[in-house]
């Protein structure tokens, strides 16, 4: 198999161990806000068991946002998008919703650990997003002017 660049095996490794590192964590907060998380929430004050919730929608959204750039890495490293494609904004990184710390102690422990093991996740794959933004080359001069020509006539 011919690479690109010297770097794209490197590049395929990293995408898939992530890939698999997010699935895995999805597969594990699934279960947990369906099965165990459900039955120690019930156990939760009401305003409590609200905020569990809460959380619980918020580590999806995080693994969710992950799975999809991941997913859109490895269309670029499979030929089906660009690497500049990739970077449009509706395939970056979507932005992770917070987590109040002072609410987060007061949710069980395995939630804590779900809650700070997306966190974690999301801001790895982020310093990624960021840094495939800046290795791309910026507009050719040459292709500015002639679009400039182009709609000058």
């Amino acid at each position: 198999m011919l690479h690109r660049f010297p770097d794209d095996r490197i590049h395929r490794r990293l995408i898939d161990s992530i890939y698999v590192e997010a699935m895995l964590l999805a597969d594990e907060a699934r279960s947990y806000f369906d099965e165990v998380g459900r039955l120690e929430r019930e156990m939760l004050s009401p305003m409590t068991r609200v905020s569990f919730s809460c959380e619980s929608l918020k580590v999806t959204t995080r693994l969710m946002h992950v799975i999809a750039w991941l997913l859109t890495q490895r269309a670029v490293l499979a030929g089906e998008l660009s690497a500049a494609q990739a970077t449009e904004p509706s395939r970056r990184l979507g932005e992770a919703p917070d987590t109040d710390a002072l609410v987060a102690v007061d949710l069980p422990e395995q939630a804590q650990r779900m809650i700070a093991a997306s966190v974690d996740l999301h801001r790895r794959v982020a310093r990624l997003d960021a840094a495939q933004e800046r290795s791309l080359p910026g507009p050719s001069p040459a292709r500015m002017m002639l679009d400039r020509l182009a709609t000058a006539f």
